[in-house]
């Protein structure tokens, strides 16, 4: 995350659903992005994902398929998408844009 300053809250918020560990980070775009309020984030996360909103909580569950989908994991994991790649694959998950993905594309034109 660390986009803005202004995702201090959402990431403060996010970490009590385990961040990266399970969808806290995704929730919390969600809000920030979408100005949601947690339910209905967590709603539209658990949809885009394909799973229930218990088991978007569920560090198991949200690893496997966090590897699965290039979004991110905690520790690194060869042939795993991390960083900007990470980010990019959150991006076209929940049809957001990311500053720093759109400022990276920037870079390169």
């Amino acid at each position: 995350m660390g986009d803005t300053a202004g995702m201090a809250v959402p990431h403060y918020m996010a970490s009590g659903m385990g961040g990266i560990r399970s969808a806290g980070d995704l929730v919390a775009r969600m809000e920030y992005d979408r100005s949601m309020k947690v339910d209905k984030a967590k709603e539209y996360v658990a949809k885009k994902l394909g799973i229930s909103t218990l088991e978007i909580a569920d560090e198991c569950i949200m690893r496997e398929l966090r590897e699965e989908l290039g979004i991110g994991v905690v520790t690194a994991v060869p042939g795993v998408s991390r960083g900007i790649a990470a980010k990019m694959n959150i991006e076209k998950l929940l049809d957001i844009k990311i500053n720093s993905c759109e400022k990276f594309r920037a870079m390169l034109n």
